[in-house]
């Protein structure tokens, strides 16, 4: 299986399933000399980690990572960071009852045709499990990145929207409700809506927005390796998310281009930020911002009709420890791969001029 890397210079290989013995990672390219704040990075994990609350999977796992190579007295050291996170709350029995048919809108089949078997396991090495392992590479490449500041909270739950932009928003009320909506109002009115859809044994879908400040000038390696179309390419990898935009984004189509364009300051900075602090594939000092949306979560905990391996129609019931709602555990996520991206392109640009 090719495409477990992500990344250039500041590279991640990540491997394990949801139900083996462990998950983890290989980050290889981070340079040497980073004061570590290991507490910092649990905590990240802990953000994304399964049975925080109400109103998502209760699989529980305490997710703690462990280090075997690349730290020496708390400090990276330029070779390859190893690490891993053990499964300690595997009920693979969950998983029987599907072992020879295909959940719906999953990747059951398409591994099944590709590889010839499956891990059907809770979907093995199509788990969103996986991503606890990029959560930990992201945790260090937002030390490497210093004053760059990256922040993603929940906008949109169904219908419910956050009709508000970034800066009006306090980014320190994030963490004030299991949401991870920053405006308190709307984030109980999204809580009690992802816990009536769980009742109802379904799921629904929502959009994340992400935030990232202080990012200077020349990031972005034109024509292929443009800045956006990486950090597209790192949301789209995230599991269950079918949409990216950035910048004015979609609304943007119905502005004149008169009133799209940034005006400059006399500085360089823009008047407006239509553009998503992004020209020409290449940041331009202001704020990147952009949305990410994700699909309901395709295990539903209802009866439902489906084919078995040899094309045959039958019928199951779905089952296990899953999210009614993905988006609250997946902010943590968002954020690693932005930190990913941007730690890739701060270190290739450090390599075009003297």
């Amino acid at each position: 299986m090719a495409g477990n890397t992500f990344g250039t210079l500041f590279k991640l290989t990540t491997f394990g399933e949801s139900h083996g013995v462990a998950i983890g990672g290989v980050l290889d390219g981070c340079p040497a000399g980073i004061q570590l704040d290991l507490e910092a990075i649990q905590d990240d994990l802990n953000r994304r980690k399964p049975g925080q609350s109400a109103i998502v999977t209760q699989r529980k796992e305490p997710d703690t990572v462990e280090f075997y190579s690349g730290l020496f007295e708390g400090k990276t050291t330029g070779t390859p960071i190893g690490f891993a996170i053990h499964n300690t709350n595997q009920k693979s029995r969950d998983y029987t009852h599907i072992k020879d048919s295909y959940r719906p809108s999953h990747a059951d089949y398409v591994y099944d045709q590709k590889y010839g078997f499956r891990d059907y396991r809770g979907g093995g090495r199509s788990s969103a499990r996986e991503t606890a392992s990029r959560v930990v590479a992201g945790a260090i490449a937002k030390q490497f990145l210093g004053d760059m500041k990256i922040n993603a909270y929940v906008s949109q739950v169904g219908d419910l929207k956050l009709d508000k932009t970034y800066q009006e928003l306090d980014f320190s009320l994030i963490e004030s409700n299991p949401v991870r909506c920053p405006d308190q109002e709307i984030a109980a009115k999204m809580e009690k809506y992802i816990k009536e859809i769980k009742k109802q044994g379904d799921t629904i879908g929502g959009v994340i927005s992400c935030v990232i400040q202080n990012v200077p000038v020349g990031l972005g390696e034109p024509v292929f390796d443009k800045l956006h179309a990486d950090l597209g390419k790192a949301m789209l990898s995230i599991n269950a998310v079918k949409g990216f935009e950035y910048g004015s984004g979609f609304e943007g189509v119905k502005m004149k281009g008169s009133d799209h364009n940034d005006k400059f300051n006399t500085d360089g900075t823009t008047k407006t930020n239509y553009s998503g602090g992004i020209q020409g594939g290449i940041s331009n000092g202001m704020d990147i911002y952009f949305n990410i949306a994700f699909k309901p979560v395709a295990t539903v905990i209802q009866a439902y009709d489906t084919i078995d391996k040899d094309g045959n129609k039958v019928s199951t019931q779905g089952k296990g420890r899953h999210d009614p709602c993905v988006v609250p555990r997946a902010v943590p996520i968002v954020e690693a791969m932005a930190a990913l991206v941007m730690a890739d392109f701060k270190l290739l640009n450090r390599t075009i001029k003297l």
